[in-house]
């Protein structure tokens, strides 16, 4: 009985820490994102920051957004619990608000620009953000 037991409970955890190692990492490029927010993990149900602070995401609102003028495929999210955590440096992820949804874009080769928002509607266009950072894509 006990032999079962920890198997399943052996089973779960190696289940769990390959589903947290899921997240793919992106690293700082912009100026902003140094500062501010470090490298970054990025999946479909959160984002992780340097320090180690996290927004969980509570859905996909959109698989499209208008960045700079153009219509491009991007994942636009809901943020669970809106938050505006105090990054590196004392700094904050937007500055204006608490964040209240994330989206990430294919911004040129190899690269991902990650907005943040504070608005209570998702988003539509890049002209609404309050803070734009930009990543290398994972290796």
């Amino acid at each position: 009985m006990h032999r079962v037991l920890l198997s399943g409970l052996i089973t779960i955890f190696t289940a769990s820490a390959a589903f947290a190692q899921q997240a793919d990492h992106y690293t700082a490029m912009s100026n902003t994102a140094m500062s501010i927010t470090g490298d970054v993990w990025l999946d479909d149900f959160s984002i992780k920051f340097e320090n180690g602070e996290t927004l969980e995401f509570s859905d996909l609102v959109a698989d499209h957004f208008n960045a700079n003028g153009r219509l491009v495929p991007a994942s636009v999210y809901r943020v669970k619990e809106p938050a505006d955590p105090e990054l590196q440096n004392g700094n904050q992820l937007c500055g204006s608000g608490d964040v209240t949804f994330v989206a990430s874009w294919a911004d040129g080769s190899e690269t991902t620009a990650i907005a943040v928002f504070t608005g209570k509607q998702a988003p539509r266009s890049s002209s609404e953000m309050c803070a734009l950072y930009t990543y290398e894509d994972p290796k």
